[in-house]
């Protein structure tokens, strides 16, 4: 094990699978030689592979998309980036309606081996055009794979699976998580989609969150051992597919569910969450499902603005509080 943060986890995936299929190939704005991209994931990587196999792009995400499609029908194996997740609305179509759709529409006679990486979420107090949570976007969309990894030992194994898919993933990361430090294997892992993990385990309530969220739930459930509450931290890992098993039994096991994400709360991935315990865990429920999200505003830039507008552990805890 060695401890590294996010950002180097994500760039060991991918450098390995770089280095196993000479097929893969990153493209993306300023990510190439003197620059590394804006969160520095691949700096160095065009040192280490040539210009041909990390190529720096125009400042078109309709673009960037649309040649990765490209490239990924006729053999190769794209990780695209968009530098800031807000962006992708530039290249929806390209995205929702082709990417996502293509192996289903030619009868599976095509696939799209396509990896859209891209940070969501705020915090670095930069607006609404690059600070949202647009992740059930994509949940909805038939066809895409959505990962949404939050800690470092998860990441390099993530996107290792994410380049080996055969279907385009939207491989979500946070701004906030890439110098994160946590011990990660040496050796070669691939970690499958749609399993999620416990990140704590507890007895009287369930916390399940992403991405940030995460590390806050962590901090809460720590806070609230010390009134003598347990608190259960499911990290989903992936959205698509989504692992309802490990939820459902650890919903059954303690009785009460708390959701927490940094998306505004309407049509929220914490909204399809809550109707899926509904369905299949009602009867085991000892009080309603709470929901903690930011408001149905857009990102405020104002650095006292964006904090309230963001959950924090104070609001976290206090839901954990209301159904105990």
């Amino acid at each position: 094990m060695t401890e590294m943060t996010y950002r180097d986890a994500l760039k060991a995936g991918i450098r390995e699978e770089m280095l196993r299929d000479e097929r893969v190939f990153l493209l993306g704005e300023d990510i190439a030689l003197n620059w590394g991209g804006a969160f520095k994931v691949t700096k160095g990587l065009a040192e280490e592979f040539g210009e041909v196999r990390v190529r720096d792009t125009p400042i078109s995400e309709n673009t960037i998309v649309g040649a990765a499609i490209g490239a990924a029908i006729t053999g190769l194996i794209p990780i695209a980036e968009i530098m800031f997740g807000d962006l992708i609305a530039l290249a929806m179509d390209q995205v929702c309606n082709q990417a996502a759709k293509m192996r289903y529409m030619f009868g599976g006679q095509t696939s799209v081996p396509l990896v859209l990486r891209t940070p969501f979420g705020g915090g670095k107090n930069i607006a609404s055009h690059h600070s949202q949570s647009l992740e059930a976007w994509f949940m909805h969309t038939p066809g895409l794979k959505v990962a949404v990894p939050a800690f470092a030992s998860d990441v390099k194994g993530l996107i290792k699976t994410a380049i080996r898919d055969p279907n385009p993933v939207l491989f979500a990361e946070h701004k906030l998580v890439y110098d994160k430090k946590e011990e990660v294997p040496d050796e070669e892992y691939l970690i499958p989609f749609g399993q999620a993990k416990i990140r704590r385990e507890g007895a009287d309530v369930t916390l399940w969150g992403t991405f940030f969220m995460l590390h806050k739930a962590l901090e809460v459930a720590d806070e609230l051992a010390k009134e003598g509450i347990s608190v259960e931290v499911i990290d989903p890992r992936t959205l698509v597919p989504l692992d309802t098993k490990t939820l459902i039994e650890s919903v059954k096991k303690t009785g009460r569910l708390v959701l927490v994400t940094e998306e505004t709360k309407t049509g929220a991935t914490t909204a399809e969450i809550a109707a899926i315990v509904q369905e299949e865990a009602f009867d085991w429920l000892d009080a309603p499902i709470k929901r903690v999200n930011a408001p149905d505003t857009p990102v405020p830039f104002s650095p006292p603005l964006e904090n309230y507008f963001i959950p924090d552990n104070k609001r976290i805890a206090q839901a954990i509080r209301d159904i105990m």
